[in-house]
């Protein structure tokens, strides 16, 4: 099996990077491209060019623009990316007929109620960013390759910035912290993103029929308040030194941003685990593991 991997240097595309090299040959890019090849989704012509060279039998896009804000300004840049480079890959795929692995989010919902979504739940992106990713999902599906498409939410990793080392180094200089507590999701570390990308991969390979969009996030909800709670108390029971005393509990309209974040992230992922037949664990876990990584640096 050969792989092509976009997005290599990214918090998920880091992690595939792991966890795919034993599937087979596998082939990173990330946007400055290497040995003639590219992985530039900003530049459609050499990227179509790559995939026709690479010849892969799977491509995995962890490319994309994901500065979910600046996309409010920025829209023809996350359409170019977003969309329609993701509808050449899509294009390639199903000329290949390779099998095309692809990530996408929870902001294709419009974040209202406090059920989890559901794959089949009818979309209506609130943002830029948003409308951006739901209309690549669109061009995946539309082309007929085959595919998966993972919708996951509140992504982070040890590698590179997080909402969990914002905190801590906010809980140092300050001795409150004002945190949104209204939206609710599920932290999900970039290491289970790939680590269940490689199992769906192994079936998905050899059988067509467990193509489509598919919900990845850790098991149980928080609010982004709640998070920050565990961040510090679990910073301080490591001996960091932190001056924060309090952390206030404010709702998303008491920090303005450009762009509207939904309230309600909640992933049901039954189809996942019954497809795959995994086990996501508990948020805290992944957490928990991610700061022991990052406080011992």
């Amino acid at each position: 099996m050969k792989i092509l991997l976009l997005g290599k240097n990214g918090q998920v595309g880091w992690e595939l990077q792991r966890a795919l090299a034993t599937l087979g040959e596998l082939v990173s890019l990330d946007r400055q491209g290497e040995n003639g090849l590219c992985g530039d989704l900003a530049n459609l012509e050499q990227l179509r060019e790559t995939v026709r060279q690479v010849a892969p039998d799977v491509i995995v896009n962890a490319a994309a623009y994901t500065a979910v804000d600046k996309a409010e300004s920025d829209l023809d840049m996350a359409q170019l990316i977003n969309a329609h480079a993701v509808e050449l890959l899509a294009q390639e795929a199903g000329r290949l007929d390779c099998l095309l692995v692809h990530y996408s989010t929870d902001y294709v919902f419009d974040g209202t109620g406090d059920e989890p979504w559901q794959e089949s739940d009818q979309v209506a992106a609130v943002n830029a960013y948003g409308l951006t990713k739901l209309a690549g999902e669109k061009a995946i599906v539309g082309s007929g390759c085959r595919h998966l498409i993972f919708r996951t939410s509140w992504v982070y990793a040890a590698r590179g910035n997080n909402f969990a080392k914002t905190m801590l180094k906010l809980g140092k200089d300050r001795t409150q912290l004002n945190v949104i507590a209204d939206q609710i999701g599920a932290p999900t570390g970039a290491d289970l993103i790939a680590d269940v990308t490689a199992v769906a991969i192994r079936q998905a390979y050899g059988d067509a029929k467990v193509s489509g969009i598919y919900h990845l996030a850790a098991s149980g909800f928080t609010s982004w308040c709640n998070y920050a709670t565990l961040v510090i108390d679990f910073g301080r029971d490591c001996g960091e030194a932190l001056a924060v005393e309090s952390i206030t509990p404010i709702p998303t309209e008491q920090y303005p941003t450009p762009a509207r974040r939904p309230l309600n992230s909640r992933l049901n992922t039954d189809k996942l685990c019954r497809t795959f037949s995994i086990h996501l664990p508990d948020w805290q876990s992944g957490v928990t593991r991610m700061l022991k990584e990052v406080l011992a640096r």
